[in-house]
């Protein structure tokens, strides 16, 4: 599965680091990463390409518990987990999504 598409990396592009800061629940989901076979969940709202060709990704992610922090897109491409399953992509994610949309209890 193509994790990042042009649509995606068209919305990231609009979306640069700090670009929804203060938003919280309100920020617009550009993008859901999620792990098949166990915790981990990224609900992107920001990212900047690097001269490297990688993302730097920011959101809302759970793996222990849900936090705001970023990731780099290399990491979660080269991530296994079992079975040999990488990271999905949320094809049901679209335009207009929102952190509190997503995490109804959201508290911060």
């Amino acid at each position: 599965m193509m994790l990042i598409t042009k649509e995606v990396e068209k919305r990231l592009g609009a979306h640069p680091i700090y670009s929804q800061d203060g938003k919280g629940g309100n920020a617009e989901v550009i993008v859901k990463f999620f792990n098949p076979s166990g915790a981990g969940t990224w609900l992107i709202t920001e990212g900047e390409k690097r001269e490297d060709g990688d993302w730097e990704l920011y959101g809302y992610c759970h793996i222990h518990e849900w936090e705001w922090g970023s990731v780099m897109f290399s990491e979660l491409q080269a991530f296994r987990g079992r079975f040999g399953l990488g990271i999905e992509r949320d094809r049901s994610v679209g335009p207009g999504t929102k952190v509190k949309d997503l995490v109804p209890n959201y508290d911060h």
